[in-house]
């Protein structure tokens, strides 16, 4: 019997959108085998510990996410990037069940697939640090050890959020502003998109 998450059935029965989308993309990646689990607000489906899959509901579609979506072969193309950042995610995106249906067997390819990389144990060859940190990063960082420490601490991904969050601004009264805000965050190990 595949292991389900209750937080999961609150997740579905809460859902205003995309419900039926989501429900049939559930149907098929529990179908897999994978374990389902309730992660960053969403439903998660792992193997062996290890990430394999998510699903969203959006403002415009429903989306099945593949966390290592870059070393999938995609032969179909349906894989995009969720979002001008991402590095190593990929989605399929879907407005209808009738779409999912039409996809279920690459679907299903792709989550097979997606299961031979997380047993294979493959990882996404990600360059170090590629951000520039901003000006006023840099002179936090100088001024107070305690949140240079706290910052260094961070995974590099959760430490990659900050930097996209402090650098988008264009004033650096702003940048500052970001900084000093995330600051409890920062200091509590918790990336930008964690509660």
């Amino acid at each position: 019997m595949v292991e389900t998450d209750r937080r999961v059935g609150v997740f579905f029965s809460k859902l205003t959108a995309w419900q039926a989308e989501l429900q049939a993309l559930r149907a098929i990646l529990l179908e897999s085998g994978l374990k389902e689990e309730f992660k960053w607000r969403s439903p998660v489906y792992t193997l062996d510990g290890g990430n394999v899959a998510i699903i969203w509901g959006f403002k415009d579609y429903a989306a099945l996410g593949f966390f290592k979506g870059v070393l999938l072969k995609d032969a179909t193309g349906i894989l995009v990037a969720p979002g001008e950042n991402s590095r190593s995610s990929r989605v399929v995106k879907f407005r209808s069940v009738a779409e999912i249906a039409a996809q279920e067997a690459v679907l299903r390819d792709y989550i097979g697939e997606a299961k031979g990389i997380e047993k294979a144990g493959l990882k996404v060859d990600l360059p170090k640090d590629d951000l520039a940190y901003p000006e006023e990063l840099i002179g936090k960082l100088d001024a107070d050890q305690a949140y240079r420490e706290a910052f260094e601490a961070l995974t590099p991904g959760r430490r990659r959020g900050y930097l996209l969050h402090f650098s988008e601004p264009k004033k650096p009264e702003t940048r500052l502003s970001r900084i000093e805000k995330a600051a409890p965050r920062i200091f509590a190990g918790k990336g930008f998109n964690e509660r």
